[in-house]
């Protein structure tokens, strides 16, 4: 491979237009044993495949087929178009190569669908025609491959077994995709061309009805299928403007593609709504689409990446490939060729992997790969040449690469040239993206410094041997063409077009001459161009195309086109008339904020680049926005109850008030009393007061005073309140008063009350502080619907707990599992009800790091309670409950999207039904089950504690019964390995005591096996210990030794247990390690036995080891295995 000579190469500066010499496109024998198959003898091989007789019955269905095909032929001859009807082959055979079965180019289109081979061997045509005989013979199994060129592009589909559409085989093409080396053939004779049909016809036995064939309106025909889901994505707000947005349907349509976050929307624009392409687990990385816009491939990247191939007329995934990327990185580039029958894609990972994939065959592994070096830099952008399907290029930042399949050695060839001012001794500027050439065998790779470089590709004599030498490119020209950086180039007909950072869209012809331009419209940078797939119509007298800036004047005509720019607007514009309509505008920058009006359905979106928008959800319509100053970005916004006021938290700490309806100021001046980011509003349930919280761990209130015979809004007092962030700011009401009540709960563990009654200017006082939790940390709170007479505070936990406090008291009543889906929950917030009746069966929606779920209350432990599905892979920034509880929205924050859930509640408790009632659906929390060895166990410690609370030496009669005082839970916790600290026993001993207390006044002092269960199930961790946890602490409280290692001193170990945390006595500490060293007899406290060794009489010095790590704690001190399991999360 020869890159570019030590001579720097002439640079053409010439800013309207260069002129650049015809090329002819040149073919060499590399190609041509491939491409120049003599017309005659595809005629014989085809009148050969027809003629060899399998049968009478099989020539009484091929004479009828004949018949049928004959009088196609005759009406495509006399010029008459009309549509054909075929049913599709089922084959028998899984896999089949496509070059097998192919489609010759568009001059055989009209003399019906051809049967073609591209091995240059006859005698192995021959035996591939054998092998396709015998596939089209057996019709009984299902078809287990796409043919992309056995049939036109437009009458493809994959439908299954058991739904299979029949209806037309599409329209005829008006134009054919040339075949794989792009070489047309030659013309045939109208008569010899209906002879062939009828032969190919009859050899292919093609039935009435077509598999593959469907409308384009079937996509967003009316679905009346029931919703089986909990939640269902019903619509996307915003669009991830850092990918193409592609124009799939023609004018009467008007339908665009593009992504957000993990779903690639199908959008029409005439009937506004929505087909969301779903399956991704992660952010959308890259994705493409077919020359006949029926194919969409989409990619991601992140963890179990996947790519998958969708039909766009029907929606449906068509194939997905799992493993594309082994290394976790996912996919960073994906190109399809023109005829849809291969993609290529690159990985995003450090060494870059390139894979052509057959993706209409069976198989999962790439038809071949290449590693790229590091040097060569991230390659970002990959295109196939749409001549040749086995040419491609892709381009980092400093390189560009030209790939050549070598399909039948399975080699993919790649020349890279080093590219360098010194090349042309001119600045060349970082590329952008490539094309190949329209005609000539050059590729062209744009520049942010608005040049163009011209890359020859050199291919090898035919006297050169192919298995040394392969095609390669060599920097030839640098063209200026433009002052400004292009962003976008690609070509469209006869036309190269480019889409710059000033918003300009310029096109020029085949030898780089300017032929027209539109500067006009004031755009943003352009980041996606894309055309009709219906070419422009030929002008009338009604027509209104602009004229080129040519010196002849012609008209320029090309397709309308859709413009995607950086400020996330997407525009329509149609050429004959230069009318260019704007689609939508969306934020540009990360989601953040969102909010539902209490009464009307309503959503306000806020984004950091400083927009809010106001959308009707039923509707689907967007109604007004506001886009504040640079500078400002809306971190959180809330609606006052009453739905006239909208308080909104700004990233710089100002603090507006506006009205809910005209998005104007309600207040002179903002308030400004935080320098950071405001992350928390709220108001009172009388809109007296609103609160806010920012990242300084500061809250402040504001209240609505009477000045002048007018209400206004005004600074009450601010208090940094918590030592770490605020996760929750919270109103309330005192039931015996109606005042506003105001709680912030921050990750420092503390629940602070504020005292608002007794607040004066610049003082806000604190009620009351409480400690909700030791080791986990707090995340989110809500007030508990009012299901029993107790008021209770909802608080959620890092630890997949689910806590209730006493609304006045602050004690802990409950403790349960919540929701374990990947991560702890971030915020809740109960369902509204639509009517009274629903007041006894409530719900909450919740979120976590990516997910958004349902769970049905009481919360109990029960996890078929509680459902959830992936909503943004990338992190929920936010969450909103529309006002009658039908919807649910979350937004992503940095994906700058946002969606809108439909709730169904009957799927939720269809769930619950299926998952048992009492303790069946809790047996599978634990190994086993019932039957269990786990199970057993428990059982028996259960029982074992009535023994040792009867006394181990009595010979009295025992009394079985079927509960344990409480004094025998922490005993039997321990023993089935669960060991809670002294805390968690008293809030377990509060929650047995007082279960019963509101309705009966009295308390509880025993338990029976099945709430023990429970609570054994709700208090423990739910991944149980592990060694990572105790490494953690051994982080913290240790320091590094010589060899590397966290280690504890004993002596400093010795005076943590006496000091810190819940200490022990000096007594309590040596019976303990008296016992775990063996040296008393089993039972320490739970059994009076008497000790044979006094813990005075332990010797620390020879039982410890000066240093202990985190693995002798573990294994040495308490005696626990270490298994695989333990050591993981």
């Amino acid at each position: 491979m020869s890159d570019a000579g030590e001579e720097p190469l002439e640079e053409t500066e010439e800013d309207g237009g260069t002129e650049m010499e015809e090329e002819e496109e040149d073919y060499n024998s590399y190609y041509r044993e491939r491409e120049s198959m003599p017309q005659k003898l595809k005629e014989d091989d085809m009148l050969e495949e027809g003629e060899g007789g399998e049968g009478g019955k099989e020539e009484a269905v091929r004479e009828k087929t004949e018949e049928k095909a004959a009088a196609a032929g005759e009406e495509v001859a006399a010029g008459v178009q009309e549509e054909t009807t075929v049913k599709p082959q089922e084959i028998t055979k899984s896999k089949i190569s496509l070059e097998k079965l192919t489609v010759t180019d568009s001059q055989s289109i009209m003399s019906g669908t051809f049967l073609k081979t591209h091995s240059g061997d006859e005698s192995k045509r021959a035996s591939e025609h054998s092998e396709t005989n015998e596939l089209f013979r057996d019709l009984s199994s299902q078809r287990r491959f796409l043919d992309l060129e056995q049939i036109s592009s437009e009458e493809l589909q994959i439908s299954s077994p058991d739904s299979q559409p029949s209806s037309k085989l599409g329209q005829k093409t008006h134009q054919m995709p040339q075949d794989e080396s792009g070489q047309e053939g030659t013309d045939l004779e109208a008569e010899k061309g209906e002879r062939i049909q009828d032969k190919r016809l009859s050899y292919l036995k093609i039935p009435e009805d077509s598999l593959v064939a469907t409308s384009e309106d079937i996509l967003f025909q009316k679905d009346d299928r029931a919703n089986v889901y909990p939640l269902t994505l019903t619509w996307s707000f915003g669009w991830n403007s850092s990918l193409p947005v592609y124009y799939i349907r023609d004018e009467s349509q008007r339908v665009l593609l593009y992504v957000c976050a993990h779903t690639a929307v199908i959008y029409n624009v005439f009937n506004n709504n929505q087909h969301h392409l779903q399956g991704h687990p992660n952010v959308i990385s890259c994705l493409c689409i077919s020359e006949d816009r029926r194919w969409i491939a989409t990619a991601d990247k992140g963890p179990n990446c996947l790519i998958i191939i969708w039909d766009s007329f029907t929606g449906i995934p068509v194939h997905t490939i799992f493993d594309s990327c082994p290394e976790g990185n996912g996919i960073g580039a994906i190109a399809i060729t023109r005829d849809a029958k291969y993609l290529a894609t690159i990985s995003d990972a450090e060494i870059q992997k390139v894979c052509i994939w057959r993706w209409t065959l069976a198989v999962e592994t790439p038809a071949c790969t290449l590693d790229l070096p590091k040097e060569y830099g991230f390659q970002n952008y990959l295109i196939f040449n749409p001549t040749n399907n086995k040419e491609l290029v892709s381009n980092s930042k400093t390189q560009a690469i030209y790939y050549l399949w070598c399909e039948e050695r399975d080699i993919l060839a790649h020349s890279a040239p080093h590219l360098t001012e010194k090349t042309f001794n001119k600045l060349v500027g970082k590329l952008t993206q490539s094309v190949f050439h329209l005609n000539l065998t050059q590729i062209l790779s744009a520049t942010m410094e608005g040049k163009l470089v011209v890359w020859d590709i050199y291919r090898p004599p035919s006297s050169a041997s192919a298995s040394l030498d392969f095609p390669h490119i060599k920097p030839c020209k640098l063209v200026h063409l433009q002052k400004e950086g292009i962003t976008v180039l690609t070509t469209v007909d006869s036309y190269i077009v480019t889409g710059d950072i000033r918003g300009n869209i310029k096109f020029y012809d085949r030898t780089l001459s300017i032929v027209n331009w539109y500067s006009h419209f004031k755009l943003s940078s352009i980041r996606t161009l894309s055309f009709s797939k219906t070419p422009a119509a030929p002008p009338t007298e009604k027509s209104n195309y602009p004229p080129d800036c040519t010196l002849k004047g012609d008209l320029f005509i090309v397709r309308n086109l859709i413009i995607g720019t950086s400020d996330a607007t997407v525009y329509h514009l149609t050429t004959d008339g230069t009318k260019l309509e704007k689609l939508f505008v969306e934020p540009k920058d990360a989601i953040c904020a969102i909010s539902c009006h209490p009464y009307q359905p309503l959503l306000a979106i806020g984004s950091f680049c400083g927009m809010i928008k106001v959308w009707d959800y039923e509707k689907k319509k967007y109604l007004f926005s506001r886009v504040f100053e640079k500078g400002l970005g809306i971190q959180s916004l809330t609606y006052n109850p009453e739905g006239v006021l909208l308080g909104a938290g700004f990233t710089e700490g100002t603090v507006y008030i506006l009205d809910a309806m005209s998005l104007e100021n309600q207040t002179p001046e903002p308030f400004k009393y935080s320098r950071t980011s405001v992350t928390h509003v709220s108001f009172s349930h009388d809109s007296q007061y609103m609160a806010t919280a920012d990242v300084r761990f500061t809250v402040s209130v504001y209240v609505v005073v009477v000045r002048n015979g007018h209400r206004v809004w005004e600074y009450l007092a601010r208090l940094r309140s918590h030592r770490k962030s605020i996760c929750s700011l919270l109103f309330g009401v005192h039931l015996d008063s109606n005042e506003p009540r105001l709680l912030s709960l921050g990750k420092d563990r503390l629940l602070i009350e504020y005292n608002l009654l007794k607040s004066s200017k610049d003082h806000l006082e604190v009620l009351d502080i409480h400690r909700t939790d030791q080791g986990n940390y707090p995340t989110c709170m809500v007030w508990y619907p009012p299901l029993t007479r107790e008021l209770f505070l909802l608080i959620c936990n890092s630890g997949y707990k689910v806590k209730l406090f006493n609304s006045t008291t602050k004690m802990c009543r409950k403790t349960l599992l919540g929701p374990v889906y990947g991560s702890s929950i971030e915020q809740v917030q109960i369902l509204p009800v639509k009517s009274t009746l629903e007041l006894q069966k409530r719900y909450m929606v919740f979120i976590n790091r990516d997910k958004v779920g349902l769970q049905i209350l009481p919360v109990d432990g029960n996890p078929h309670k509680t459902s959830a599905i992936i909503c943004h892979p990338s992190g929920v920034a936010g969450m909103t409950v529309s006002y009658d509880g039908c919807y649910a929205f979350t937004a992503g924050g940095h994906d700058r999207s946002v969606v809108q859930w439909e709730i169904n509640l009957s799927a939720l408790e269809a769930a619950v039904s299926l998952g048992g009632e009492d303790l069946t659906p809790f047996y599978g929390l634990v190994a086993g089950g019932r039957e269990g060895k786990f199970y057993r166990e428990l059982e028996d410690y259960f029982y074992y504690s009535q023994l040792r609370s009867q006394g181990i030496d009595t010979m009295e009669t025992r009394e079985v019964s079927e509960h344990i005082c409480l004094s025998e839970l922490p005993f039997v916790m321990r023993a089935v390995g669960f060991y809670p600290s002294e805390e968690k026993i008293e809030d377990m001993f509060n929650e047995i005591r007082f279960s019963e207390y509101v309705d009966t006044g009295k308390l509880v002092d025993k338990i029976n096996l099945p709430d023990f269960f429970k609570v054994y199930l709700n208090h423990r961790p739910p991944f149980g210990n592990t060694m990572r946890g105790i490494q953690h602490s051994f982080d913290i409280l240790g320091f590094t030794n010589s060899k590397g290692e966290k280690v504890i001193r004993r002596e400093d170990f010795l005076k943590l247990l006496l000091t810190k945390g819940e200490h022990m006595t000096e007594e309590e500490m040596c019976d303990c390690f008296a016992t775990l060293f063996g040296l008393n007899p089993e039972g320490w406290k739970s059994e009076p036995a008497a000790s044979s060794i006094k813990g005075s009489e332990i010797c620390f010095e020879e039982q410890l080891p000066d240093e202990i790590t985190a693995e002798i704690f573990t294994t040495d001190i308490l005696g626990l295995t270490i298994s695989q399991d333990f050591t993981q999360d």
